[in-house]
């Protein structure tokens, strides 16, 4: 392990392990009007969501770590605070890297970028119509952090109207993360896509308390086999599967084990270990603590 001083460090070396490391980041596609009228478009991915009462987003429109110009984005911000917050997915994912590129400040993104300008209804910067879901914002405050290139501008939005087409929708009328293809930024010119191939879903123990690694037995505790997502989600129980239940599992689905290896027990308890870990991964956390149980009853 390398330990590494970020006052030390180049802004080009130092933005380049913070987002190496930090990701994959949400992208705001930040829709801003200047005084003049001239629709601006830029994708940032200093970006997330930070409340929902009051529903407040925030993205950072950095300086230049080349010239230490503020970005366009951000003077509109200044002079007209509103913006409109438009999300990103798979399907225009090309068009907002291209409204990425260093045009004038009289240029409209919406043209170059060939996107689609629809009037908003609480503020006056247009939103993408390709968009699938668009949050109008009034721009409640500016944080200036720095004035050297790379330093960020927290831009704090409160969210007024929000827009989401019908088809990313889900029959209990919440976005279907299967149908809305989310992509995020990576570092250097990666991206991701948030598809059934790359999702999977872990439940969040908010109405249970699990058992924690510290009640594990010290022999799972240190298994050769299990890692630490495996002990964190046999930690995730809220009690341990019984005595009577654990010898009526080991006689139905593990006599097969006991019997073949009973003369050598540290390879009976490394196939028992890993056969746990095929019920973890299956999703059978019951079956594996009893797998792993039978070895000390």
């Amino acid at each position: 392990m390398i330990t590494l001083d970020p006052k030390e460090l180049p802004i080009p070396k130092l933005h380049g392990i913070l987002l190496g490391a930090i990701g994959p980041r949400p992208i705001a596609f930040a829709a801003t009007v200047d005084e003049n009228g001239v629709n601006n478009l830029s994708p940032f991915s200093f970006f997330n969501v930070f409340s929902a009462a009051p529903p407040i987003l925030i993205f950072s429109p950095a300086r230049s770590g080349r010239t230490g110009a503020t970005k366009d984005t951000y003077n509109n911000v200044k002079n007209i605070p509103e913006v409109v917050i438009n999300i990103v997915n798979y399907d225009i994912l090309h068009q907002t890297s291209l409204s990425s590129s260093p045009y004038s400040a009289d240029v409209d993104e919406f043209v170059k970028a060939g996107l689609t300008p629809i009037t908003s209804e609480t503020i006056r910067p247009m939103r993408v119509k390709e968009a699938p879901v668009q949050f109008e914002c009034k721009v409640n405050q500016v944080i200036e952090l720095g004035t050297e290139g790379g330093a960020g501008n927290l831009v704090i939005c409160e969210v007024t109207k929000i827009h989401i087409h019908e088809e990313v929708l889900a029959e209990d009328g919440t976005i279907d993360q299967k149908k809305i293809g989310l992509v995020a930024r990576m570092g250097g010119n990666w991206y991701c896509h948030a598809n059934e191939a790359s999702m999977f879903e872990v439940t969040k123990p908010i109405m249970t308390i699990g058992i924690g690694f510290d009640q594990l037995p010290e022999d799972i505790k240190n298994s050769s086999v299990l890692d630490g997502n495996d002990l964190a989600q046999l930690a995730g129980v809220t009690e341990l599967p019984n005595e009577t239940d654990v010898n009526e599992y080991k006689l139905i689905e593990l006599s097969d084990l006991f019997v073949s290896l009973e003369d050598t027990p540290s390879e009976l308890e490394k196939e028992l270990h890993l056969r746990a870990k095929e019920l973890i991964n299956n999703n059978d956390i019951n079956g594996a603590w009893m797998t792993l149980l039978a070895f000390n009853d």
